[in-house]
Formats: structure tokens, C-alpha cells, sequence
């Protein structure tokens, strides 16, 4: 008799550490960081002042001049640019709204909701860009968070899947920029950070993330 009541204590307590061990899980995966906070703005606008009016201009008067500037890129432009696009986009089932883009030291952290099935959760992806002494450029994700939850092991492994299983669907052109960006995030592939503006080309030299704010150092490139 003895034995059989261990036996039923145990699997009580089992159960009970199963189900806390449950919960405490949904509760870190529902958890909302308090510095996520969706910038809400008009949605019906397609391209945002900031882009047109601000970062564009910088960007293209800087190159014409064919000397070395520093392209700002403020975290409050850039939210409002994306807020302008159009969200939800859905893939796979899952639907994400409501982005954010945050400038802290040395990282660039993307926030949203992604809403499954309709239980929405916090997600949360770190990136540290770093330019290697051969001067290429490699977007690191260093973090991956659903809620308070860090995923990021898991996060790489599937995100290195699907990225063999996109070049394996179909031709891509690996020299686009989408391309190289997809490959330097999914699969840590560095690439040359030389990007065209109409009849000129610059290369990105140095990157600083400061709180709030991206600095972008461009130099004339010549091939």
C-alpha cells in the first residue's frame, strides 16, 4: 500500500511540476516587452515624408558630391516610413503587424506581433551589423525572442533551412542587394556593402548605432 501511494504521490508531482513548467512557458511567450510600442499613423499613405523629403535627398546629394558623408538615419524616421506601409503581411499562416525599429548601442532590434491562429505574440529579432577587415558587411542576428523567450538557436537553424530551401525552389540573382541581405541574415553570408545611387556608387565604410540613431559612413566607390 505504501509503495502504491508513492507511486500516485509522484505522478502527482510530476503532473505538477509539468503543468508549471507549462505555464510559466505560455506566460514568457505572451510576455510584451515594455518598449515595444507601435507607432500609430495614417496607413493609408504608401511613402512617408522622411523617406522623400529627408533620407533620399541626403543620400543622393551625398553621392553626387563623390566625397565621403554621413548618411543619419533617425529611428523616428524610419518608423514612421514603415508604418506607412501596408500591415498585416501574412506568410505561411502567420500574420505580422505593427513593426518597430529600435537604435540602441551596437544593435538594431526589430519588434512586432505576430498573430497565429489568433494568439498574437511579441517578436523580437537583435541585429549587429559589423564590416570585416576585408571591408565586407555581415547583418549578425544576434538574438531571437517570441515574448521574453530566447529562440535564437532554433531561429538559426530554421532560418538557415529555408534559405537552402529558397535557392533550392527557384533562381534568385545572387548579386541583387535583397539577395545578399537575405544571405548575410539567414545564412551569415558577408557581402560588399556597394550600393548604386542612379549614376554613382558608394560603399558603406563604417557603421555606428547610437541610441535612436544610425550613422552610416559612405565613401565614392569606384567599382
Amino acid at each position: 500500500m505504501k509503495t502504491r501511494k508513492k507511486r500516485k504521490f509522484r505522478k502527482i508531482y510530476w503532473l505538477l511540476i509539468d503543468l508549471t513548467a507549462t505555464l510559466v512557458i505560455i506566460v514568457l511567450l505572451l510576455y510584451k516587452p515594455a518598449r515595444y510600442d507601435p507607432t500609430q499613423l495614417d496607413y493609408d499613405k504608401q511613402v512617408g515624408p522622411y523617406m522623400t523629403n529627408v533620407l533620399l535627398p541626403q543620400l543622393y546629394n551625398g553621392a553626387q558630391r563623390r566625397e565621403p558623408f554621413d548618411l543619419i538615419v533617425t529611428q523616428q524616421g524610419i518608423n514612421d516610413t514603415i508604418a506607412r506601409s501596408k500591415w498585416p503581411k501574412e506568410s505561411d499562416g502567420v500574420s505580422f503587424s505593427a513593426p518597430v525599429v529600435l537604435f540602441v548601442a551596437d544593435q538594431i532590434v526589430l519588434m512586432g506581433t505576430a498573430n497565429m491562429k489568433g494568439v498574437e505574440f511579441v517578436v523580437t529579432i537583435a541585429v549587429e551589423p559589423a564590416l570585416n577587415q576585408q571591408g565586407l558587411l555581415n547583418l549578425c542576428v544576434a538574438k531571437v525572442k517570441i515574448g521574453a523567450m530566447n529562440i535564437t538557436p532554433l531561429a538559426r537553424l530554421i532560418a538557415r533551412k529555408m534559405y537552402q530551401q529558397r535557392l533550392a525552389a527557384a533562381p534568385i540573382d545572387t548579386e541583387s542587394l535583397q539577395a545578399k541581405v537575405a544571405g548575410s541574415l539567414l545564412n551569415n553570408e558577408p557581402f560588399e556593402p556597394v550600393f548604386r545611387v542612379e549614376d554613382k556608387k558608394v560603399r558603406a565604410k563604417k557603421i555606428t548605432i547610437q541610441q535612436e540613431k544610425l550613422i552610416i559612413r559612405l565613401v565614392p566607390a569606384h567599382r
